[in-house]
């Protein structure tokens, strides 16, 4: 059972919609994040605001990040190491192994544990508390922790004991799902073009073995209506293809799948924008062929129509 205030630090997209998860599951939570608007909408519906990182280590015993970069995750472990008050540190953003190892040699001396629990899915099913989390740690830290993370995730995946195990799966879960978007962009656009309506074309495509994360959800929820709001920028794209290629890399770039996908990805952020949602890479290929992927009439729209 947790007595103590549960700390989150990080309101962005995820971080918002996971704490607001735990506001919902009846946790006290006490919230950090260097936006103050942010901080103010999860303090609108039941969280605590406070003044710092290091004023979160002092009241929670257990602190979950969600951070967008592997600089700022390791600015705030260092903060809660040198507070040295916290018992358990959960971190859920995706920032691959060699960071992860880096926080726990600042946190395990304090007498800190390190959960590293990297979660798959985006903002709604965190609100919905529909997340697969992909779990590694120390069985204690785990124990102590269960009723938290069963609150965020609807399925939790133990892959090892040791923190950055967790980042390893993730990362590779993360290279198939960016590159399973890239290639339905290209392969719907590419339909549309050739006269085919967007929802049945996807009709069939979910029907049979070319379905994924793409085609079932980010398609029907933001690309077909056209209101692009999926929840993700898509130039957080970028950073986890450069994680797969730091743990994959052997330095034999012309015959590697994964240095051409993250060639094209920078292309395509470069062509759109970093903060564009993730649903907007489809805009990339329409340019290119000159029409709209939409959904109702489906009807091929080409671009001096637009």
């Amino acid at each position: 059972m947790v007595t103590k205030p549960v700390g989150f630090i990080g309101c962005g997209h995820m971080g918002s919609a996971m704490a607001q998860r735990l506001i919902d599951g009846g946790f006290d939570v006490l919230i950090h994040d260097i936006d103050p608007a942010k901080v103010a909408v999860l303090a609108a519906h039941g969280a605590r605001p406070a003044q710092s990182v290091r004023a979160v280590a002092r009241e929670a015993s257990v602190i979950l990040a969600s951070l967008p970069s592997q600089d700022a995750s390791c600015a705030v472990a260092t903060e809660i190491a040198e507070s040295g008050a916290a018992e358990v540190y959960i971190e859920t953003s995706t920032i691959g192994q060699r960071t992860i190892k880096t926080i726990e040699a600042m946190l395990e001396p304090r007498g800190i544990a390190m959960l590293d629990m990297p979660v798959t899915g985006g903002p709604s099913w965190a609100r919905e508390g529909r997340l697969t989390g992909i779990l590694s740690g120390a069985p204690a830290a785990r124990d102590a922790a269960t009723p938290i993370l069963n609150c965020i995730a609807g399925r939790l995946i133990v892959v090892g004991d040791h923190a950055g195990q967790g980042q390893i799966a993730k990362v590779i879960n993360n290279m198939l799902s960016l590159s399973g978007m890239m290639i339905a962009c290209e392969a719907i656009v590419a339909g549309v073009k050739a006269g085919i309506d967007a929802e049945q074309l996807l009709e069939t495509i979910n029907a049979g073995t070319g379905r994924n994360s793409a085609t079932a959800d980010k398609f029907p929820k933001a690309i077909l209506p056209r209101t692009f709001n999926f929840g993700g920028p898509l130039g957080l794209g970028n950073k986890d293809l450069a994680l797969f290629l730091e743990l994959t890399d052997t330095g034999h770039r012309s015959d590697s799948i994964g240095h051409s996908i993250a060639a094209l990805w920078q292309r395509i952020t470069d062509d759109i924008g970093e903060s564009a949602d993730l649903s907007e890479m489809v805009k990339f290929f329409e340019k290119r062929a000159g029409v709209e992927v939409r959904g109702r009439t489906g009807a091929a729209i080409t671009s001096d129509q637009t």
